[in-house]
């Protein structure tokens, strides 16, 4: 079983940048696609990003197309989420998730929440 340990959340004033990072341990990481989701307040969790195991194919939300990039390191095992041009309405909780081969069925449910494993989130804040 994969464990996921989230890090680089922070305060940040609207149009700054953050820098994610997820770091995986207990299993092999190419075996993994990996994830962000986010969540804000009571609201559901909501898909943000997401890559295959060779980083050669991306999805993103809309919200944050063009603002956020998705990046991996296989050799350690890791995968990034570059938060540019940062809204107040950016502020949640960010997750990272990793699905397995059947989970990701060749990306078909790349922003399924019931899938995959979590790790414990790190708190993103946006300031106005």
């Amino acid at each position: 079983q994969v464990r996921l340990t989230e890090s680089g959340g922070g305060l940040v004033q609207a149009g700054g940048s953050l820098r994610l990072s997820c770091a995986a341990s207990g299993s092999t990481f190419t075996d993994y696609a990996m994830g962000w989701f986010r969540q804000a307040g009571r609201n559901e969790r909501e898909f943000v990003a997401a890559l295959n195991w060779a980083g050669s194919t991306t999805f993103y939300s809309d919200s944050v197309k063009g603002r956020f990039t998705i990046s991996r390191d296989n050799i350690k095992s890791t995968v990034s989420l570059q938060m540019d041009d940062l809204r107040p309405e950016d502020t949640a909780v960010y997750y990272c998730n990793a699905k397995t081969v059947e989970e990701w069925d060749s990306g078909r449910h790349h922003g399924t929440v019931q899938l995959g494993t979590w790790g414990h989130g790190t708190q993103v804040t946006v300031s106005s």
